[in-house]
């Protein structure tokens, strides 16, 4: 919903800027176009001929602005008259000029009422400082031109007062439909998804009660069958099939118990029982119980541990966190391989990173590490006895802590998955 709402967003208001810069550039267009009718008439509008009801001329032709396509025919100039005539009426200027010195000459504001000598020979005074020769100040579009008379500069102001109110007033009423539009958009999506995504919530719900329901359903048989075989076994003695079966039945037992202690602990993920506790010390234990394994396998287990770091979380659950970090590395390092753990504290944020050198992993694996059931090594998992769960259950474990776990290798030739934890 987010995404579909920024994204409605973005377009929208590329809409409206497009918009606008339209409707802005049109403004500007057609007042420099009048202002440039104004330049060539000395700050006034031509009085041009054009014919009356009965074909009679009713003024005289004056001096017609270069660059029109009026000039030549009679019917032209007559065009030009009559838009002449209608931007008269229409525009409000008024103009002032200024010797080369900046000392304002003469002030006309015959065509403007609400602009008076003091405030045209003002904004004048602006205009000639900013050294300007074409803009906007306040809602009045300027010229600087030269002055037919010779004596200096003429400043020609054009009042587009109505044309930005009507601009501003587009512009905020686009706003205004985008906002309603949104939230319009943002109601029916809160409805409409609500339906959409129910039938995939609910059967997401579905497949973790029946993982639930299932391995609860598993164990009876597995522990009746685990104590049949132990009772055969006294009777028979001791037999590579009867071990078979118990080591088979074992590792159904584990798996089961791994799948109903990672569907808990999605379902459960705000019901975490939180307390502070010495993390420091809780890792630095964890690592010694491996130690015996590491060295057993001819493989080198080196710690570095910040002391006296405490974090507040499920201790139970983080310590397992670190075991299934500490058995990954070992069981699937390298002969001969080194493991590294360290613990350090930076700001707000506790690290826990563990390297393993390993044979080889491909980097297109990391972003699948920590699915369920995911194996980089179908073989290798086999011998080790992984059933490609206990990332699963650590990645479960780091988010209802709101921390955060990533896996990365820089040769391709070692894995260093590092767990980030608020304090």
């Amino acid at each position: 919903m987010i995404t579909s709402m920024v994204s409605l967003l973005l377009v929208l208001l590329v809409i409206e800027g497009i918009t606008g810069v339209l409707n802005y550039r049109k403004i500007v267009t057609d007042a420099d176009r009048i202002l440039n009718i104004l330049r060539q008439n000395d700050g006034k509008f031509p009085e041009m001929a054009y014919k009356g009801p009965e074909g009679e001329k009713i003024r005289e032709p004056a001096e017609i602005p270069k660059g029109n396509p009026g000039e030549g025919t009679l019917d032209d100039r007559n065009m030009i008259g009559r838009m002449s005539g209608e931007m008269a009426y229409e525009s409000r200027f008024f103009s002032v000029i200024m010797n080369e010195d900046g000392v304002i000459v003469t002030v006309d504001t015959g065509r403007i009422a609400s602009v008076d000598t003091s405030a045209a020979a003002e904004y004048a005074r602006d205009v000639w400082r900013s050294g300007k020769i074409q803009g906007f100040t306040n809602n009045y579009r300027y010229l600087v031109c030269e002055s037919g008379s010779g004596t200096g500069v003429r400043i020609i102001f054009l009042d587009r007062s109505r044309e930005l109110s009507n601009f501003n007033n587009l512009i905020m009423t686009g706003l205004g439909v985008t906002a309603m539009g949104l939230a319009a958009v943002f109601l029916l999506m809160v409805f409409l998804s609500a339906r959409i995504t129910k039938p995939f919530t609910e059967n997401y719900e579905k497949q973790k009660r029946f993982i639930t329901d299932a391995g609860h359903e598993l164990k009876t048989p597995l522990t009746i069958i685990d104590a049949d075989t132990e009772v055969l076994e006294m009777d028979l003695g001791e037999n590579e099939w009867l071990q078979d079966i118990q080591i088979q039945s074992r590792r159904l037992v584990d798996l089961t118990n791994d799948l109903i202690m990672l569907s808990r602990m999605e379902e459960n993920r705000q019901e975490t029982v939180r307390v502070e506790f010495p993390f420091s010390d809780m890792v630095e234990e964890t690592v010694n119980t491996f130690h015996a394994v590491a060295k057993t396998q001819n493989k080198t287990l080196v710690s570095e541990i910040t002391p006296m770091i405490s974090v507040c979380g499920d201790g139970k659950a983080l310590s397992r966190l670190v075991t299934i970090l500490l058995d990954n590395a070992v069981k699937y390092s390298d002969d001969g391989g080194r493991i590294v753990v360290r613990l350090e504290k930076e700001k707000k944020r506790i690290h826990l990173s563990v390297y393993n050198t390993t044979e080889f992993i491909s980097r297109k694996h990391l972003e699948h590490l920590f699915d369920r059931f995911y194996r980089t090594d179908s073989s290798r998992n086999s011998q080790t006895g992984g059933y490609g769960l206990g990332l699963s259950i650590a990645a479960a474990t780091v988010e209802a802590h709101k921390g955060k776990i990533t896996a990365a290798t820089e040769d391709e030739k070692s894995l260093k998955i590092t767990v980030t934890l608020p304090v």
